[in-house]
């Protein structure tokens, strides 16, 4: 049994059980407590839904039926537990990404309620679910796949929590403030114990860009905003002052808007766990990488 119960927000009653359907106790009370009528976020519904739609993929992915994804990228290793299993392992994901990336979000919090209990599962699910990595190159003689997967997991836990740390740090010593929090860290350490070294590496470069293209996009939308907010104040004023003015301002937006970078490491994560060799052997393809051997 969990405790606490889940309670309303505003009045704190707890929830009864049926009310505490997935997404269709939201519909059936219309989004409002069952004793204080105070209006329930949409947030919980959508959380609900998105959780629902991954672990969907998650079957999918393992049957085979979910075009590009790869989850076992070892042959030579059977799966303990057979598809069941993966397709546990990738529900686990989803779930504690998915509940990560809305928690950053809203709050630009990484609880250790999460994190941390997501890197015991990664490296667990290890020993059942193979996990490609460097342990084939640098213990080739190592036969048994459980102790390759745990160690390759190790590996990709490590790396992860050292790169964002390292990053953290630099950014510290460099401007004096901190630029990302400790839960960062935790976070791509529980990513790269479910995924291993390479997916690390490549969500780490998936989450730079989702994270760059968000901050532009944000940037942009800001001077668009304050450049028409200026031309509707001062309808005379040249066009090049006033984008100059809107770009002044627009370009401070990311010093006062915290950033949640957790949000971007999550979703570029969870296209990994799905995706992510698919990816590798794409741009592998097309750089010629895959012709060395």
């Amino acid at each position: 049994m969990v405790s606490p119960r889940s309670a309303c927000p505003a009045c704190e009653a707890p929830i009864a059980a049926y009310d505490n359907i997935p997404v269709l106790s939201w519909l059936i009370l219309r989004g409002r407590c069952r004793h204080c009528r105070a209006r329930i976020s949409s947030r919980y519904a959508i959380v609900e839904m998105l959780t629902g739609l991954m672990f969907v993929l998650s079957y999918l992915a393992v049957s085979g039926r979910l075009p590009g994804a790869v989850v076992n990228p070892d042959p030579l290793c059977d799966i303990v537990g057979g598809p069941l299993m993966a397709a546990l392992k990738l529900c686990v994901l989803c779930f504690l990404l998915i509940g990560l990336i809305f928690t950053d979000a809203e709050t630009q919090l990484l609880p250790d309620l999460l994190t941390k209990p997501g890197i015991a599962l990664g490296l667990a699910f290890s020993l059942l679910v193979p996990l490609d990595g460097p342990a084939r190159y640098f213990l080739s003689s190592l036969e048994n796949c459980r102790i390759a997967g745990l160690i390759n997991s190790v590996a990709g836990s490590v790396l992860g929590a050292a790169f964002i740390m390292g990053a953290a740090l630099l950014y510290e010593a460099v401007r004096g403030v901190e630029g990302m929090g400790r839960g960062d860290v935790k976070l791509m350490a529980l990513i790269g114990a479910f995924t291993g070294v390479q997916l690390t590496l490549l969500v780490l470069l998936l989450g730079s860009l989702i994270g760059s293209l968000f901050g532009v996009l944000l940037i942009l939308g800001v001077w668009l905003k304050r450049l028409a907010r200026r031309r509707k104040r001062r309808p005379t004023e040249p066009a090049s002052v006033a984008r100059a003015h809107a770009w002044r301002s627009a370009r401070l937006i990311p010093r006062h808007f915290p950033i949640p970078f957790g949000v971007f490491l999550g979703i570029g994560a969870l296209m990994a766990a799905f995706w992510g060799h698919t990816l590798i052997q794409w741009y592998k393809a097309i750089s010629g990488l895959g012709d060395l051997h």
